[in-house]
């Protein structure tokens, strides 16, 4: 496993900590769940829209092609 090290704000590691606090949860664990659904939820984000624009447009595009 691989560490990283970043600055912020002391009133951002504050904010994070009280989150942290709130979910019962370490400050390192929230972090690491945050990035893993950074990491993951954008791709099924963006395949789920662009499968609607496809489906809505479809008309169109065979009527371009």
């Amino acid at each position: 496993m691989a560490a990283i090290t970043i600055n912020i704000t002391d009133h951002q590691l504050q904010k994070l900590q009280e989150l942290a606090q709130k979910l019962g949860i370490s400050t390192e664990e929230l972090l690491s769940a945050s990035l893993e659904d950074l990491l993951n939820y954008p791709k099924s984000e963006f395949n789920q829209a662009a499968s609607y624009v496809l489906r809505k447009n479809a008309e169109l595009y065979q009527r371009l092609a």
